[in-house]
C-alpha cells in the first residue's frame, strides 16, 4: 500500500485524491496547499488524510503528484528531484524508489528542464485530459477522470518501473493511456484544448462589451451560448502560464482560427449563401470524429 502526496488541492489534485483513496490505490493521501483558505477547506471536506508541509510530503510519500499551474510546476518538479538526489546520497534506500509526476497541460518545457537531472528516471510526465471550468478544492469531484485519456510524455526518459506504477495509478482512475513526445503533445493540446479556451475568453469579452449597451442580452442567452462560453470561467492563474509556455503553437492555431473566421465574415458580408453553406457543411464533418 502506498502513500501518495498531492501538491495542489484544486480540481485535478483534489479529484485524484478522492479516487486514489476510494479505489484502494493509496493507503494514505497527503496534501500540500499554499493557500490557507484552500488548505483549511481541503481538510474540512476530507479530500486528503492530512494537509502537511511541503518537506513532509516529499519525505513521507512514495508517489508525489504536482498539480499546480505549469509556471510553478517546472520549479517544483526540479526541486523534488533535487531532494530525491539528496535523500539517496544520505541513504540510498530512502529516495531511490520515490516517483514524482506532473499533471500539466504543457509538457515540452518541464521535460526539457528535467532532462539531464540525475534522478530524471524517477519523474513521469503526464497530462490527464479531464477537467471543468471550476477551480479550488470545492471543485474536486469523484469519477472526474473515468473514461478519459491520459497523455504520457517522453516515457523513454523514465524508468520502466516508474512508468508501470504510474500506469497503474491512472488505471485506478479508469483512464486510458496515450504515449507521445512532449513536443507533439503541446501541438495537439494547442488544437484541442488551448484554442477552445482562448476563443471562449474572446467570446465572453465580446458579449460583455455588447451587454454594456443592451442590458437584456444575458436574459436571452440559451444553452448554446452557455456551453460555448463555459470555459471563460476558467482561472487566469492556470491559463496565463499555459498560453505563455505553449506560445508558438497557440499563436499558430490562433492564426488558423482567425483565417476561418475571416472566411465566414467575407461570405456573410457578400451575401454569399452558398459559401456560408459550404463552410458549415465542411465544419459538420466534425460529427464523424466527436459524437
Amino acid at each position: 500500500m502506498r502513500t501518495v502526496g498531492i501538491i495542489g488541492l484544486g480540481l485535478i489534485g483534489g479529484s485524484m485524491a478522492i479516487d486514489l483513496k476510494r479505489r484502494g490505490f493509496a493507503e494514505k493521501v497527503l496534501g500540500v496547499e499554499r493557500e490557507s483558505v484552500n488548505a483549511s477547506a481541503a481538510g474540512k471536506i476530507g479530500l486528503v488524510d492530512e494537509v502537511v508541509p511541503y518537506e513532509d510530503c516529499i519525505r513521507r510519500s512514495d508517489i508525489i503528484v504536482v498539480a499546480v499551474p505549469v509556471g510553478s510546476a517546472v520549479k517544483i518538479v526540479c526541486d523534488i528531484l533535487d531532494r530525491f538526489q539528496a535523500m539517496e546520497a544520505e541513504n540510498p534506500s530512502s529516495g531511490r524508489d520515490k516517483i514524482v509526476i506532473d499533471v500539466c497541460s504543457t509538457k515540452e518545457q518541464i521535460c526539457q528542464a528535467t532532462l539531464y537531472h540525475p534522478c530524471r528516471a524517477q519523474f513521469v510526465s503526464t497530462h490527464p485530459m479531464a477537467g471543468t471550468e471550476y477551480s479550488g478544492p470545492w471543485a474536486a469531484m469523484p469519477n472526474l477522470f473515468d473514461g478519459r485519456a491520459c497523455i504520457f510524455a517522453d516515457t523513454e526518459e523514465s524508468s520502466p518501473k516508474a512508468v508501470n506504477i504510474i500506469e497503474s495509478l491512472y488505471d485506478a482512475l479508469n483512464m486510458r493511456p496515450i504515449y507521445m513526445n512532449a513536443a507533439s503533445h503541446d501541438v495537439h493540446t494547442a488544437y484541442v484544448s488551448h484554442i477552445s479556451h482562448v476563443t471562449s475568453f474572446a467570446l465572453a469579452l465580446t458579449v460583455l462589451d455588447k451587454e454594456r449597451d443592451e442590458k437584456h442580452i444575458f436574459d436571452l442567452a440559451s444553452g448554446g451560448f452557455s456551453s460555448t462560453v463555459r470555459l471563460a470561467k476558467s482561472s487566469a492563474d492556470m491559463w496565463v502560464p499555459i498560453l505563455v509556455q505553449n506560445r508558438e503553437n497557440v499563436l499558430h492555431v490562433m492564426d488558423t482560427y482567425i483565417e476561418k473566421m475571416n472566411a465566414f465574415r467575407e461570405a456573410v458580408a457578400d451575401f454569399d449563401e452558398e459559401r456560408v453553406r459550404s463552410l458549415i457543411n465542411e465544419a459538420n464533418r466534425i460529427k464523424k470524429i466527436i459524437r
